[in-house]
């Protein structure tokens, strides 16, 4: 596998997201901030299912069954199943997919789905220490029969090079584990609602596409670590997001979103719980994410990432597009409070203080 770029693969980056930008002088939450001109090019309804109950690994399990007719055809033709649990803090249960979460996840692939299974994670720390820590050992245990594998993608090694944009706005290549975009696997991605330090809200978009690059695998040298190049500044961490969703989106099987006790403040790792007691699921991450937003009281215009995302066409965040199977929104909705630097997060919106000069 080449490392370079080609011309062809440089030039492919500069796809348009379509951001005519607009400036906001003062800040208030409850204020509206007027989202950059998008023409979203994804016409087609998605579907989307909310579990709002009293059981962590029953909701998940039932947001499943209520879109199984959308997942079924595609997991029918694939030879084993990834799910990506989200492990950005090794040692901090409210910040890392909850061993239940998974255990709703097998309960429904248990009789539709024979094996193998692997619960994968490339942690920006020790992947291996966060399943200790976080009793998945105890999932393996329980779904013997299904086959069921934990996998450090950081120690696997295998993965294929995209370029996304560096501080200065240079093509960087990141390395992403091979596993996310292998088109014999189901991927399920195991997200959570959490507000973020940096992109308002981490939700299944998030989760695959700042858990797909590779950091070296512990005890090798010298380190490095691929996921440090995503926050080259708050502008091309979005369209660095919206690159690297473009590569894995083809491979993405089900969304789902445990909102069993979210995350609000300073998430994605630091933040404090919010027991939303909610579970969503969807093949299209984008409509699984906008919903999600809708759970947590976010305004989806603040989330930069998601709207670039749905102008690319790589799934639907227009609500009116998307049908919610299951319990309404509004009566499960609350207000998550947004990480203390919001403010600075939604500069995104605004015009570039420095920018090159014009010539030619």
């Amino acid at each position: 596998m080449s490392h370079l770029f080609s011309r062809r693969t440089v030039l492919g980056m500069t796809l348009s997201a379509g951001v005519v930008a607009t400036s906001r002088r003062a800040f208030a939450q409850e204020q509206a901030i007027p989202a950059p001109d998008a023409l979203s090019t994804f016409a087609a309804r998605s579907t989307v299912s909310l579990v709002h109950g009293e059981n962590r690994r029953k909701n998940i399990a039932e947001a499943l069954v209520l879109i199984d007719d959308q997942i079924l055809p595609k997991l029918k033709t694939k030879k084993y199943v990834v799910i990506k649990p989200n492990l950005v803090s090794t040692v901090n249960p409210l910040a890392a997919t909850n061993a239940d979460a998974l255990c709703g996840i097998l309960d429904y692939l248990g009789p539709r789905f024979k094996g193998p299974v692997y619960i994968a994670e490339s942690s920006a720390g020790n992947t291996v220490e966060a399943f200790d820590n976080f009793k998945y050992q105890t999932v393996v245990k329980e779904f013997g029969a299904q086959k069921v594998h934990l996998l450090d993608l950081n120690e696997e090694g295998k993965y294929s090079v995209i370029p996304i944009m560096d501080a200065d706005l240079h093509p960087t290549p990141v390395r992403l584990a091979a596993r996310l975009v292998d088109p014999d696997a189901f991927i399920i991605c195991s997200a959570m609602l959490k507000a973020h330090n940096t992109v308002v809200a981490t939700l299944s978009v998030k989760n695959m596409a700042l858990g797909a690059p590779l950091r070296s695998a512990p005890g090798l040298k010298p380190q490095w670590n691929d996921k440090r190049k995503y926050h080259g500044g708050v502008r091309q961490t979005h369209y660095d997001i919206l690159l690297t969703a473009q590569k894995l989106s083809q491979f993405w099987g089900a969304a789902v979103i445990d909102g069993y006790e979210g995350m609000e403040g300073n998430g994605p790792t630091a933040g404090t719980p919010v027991p939303s007691r909610v579970a969503i699921a969807s093949t299209d991450f984008i409509a699984a994410d906008r919903v999600g937003l809708e759970c947590m009281g976010v305004k989806p215009e603040w989330v930069g990432y998601l709207r670039y995302c749905s102008q690319a066409g790589i799934g639907q965040y227009d609500l009116a597009k998307i049908d919610v199977r299951g319990v309404a929104i509004a009566p499960v909705q609350k207000q998550y409070r947004l990480h203390n630097d919001i403010e600075r997060e939604l500069r995104w919106m605004g015009p570039m203080d420095e920018v090159p000069e014009k010539l030619g």
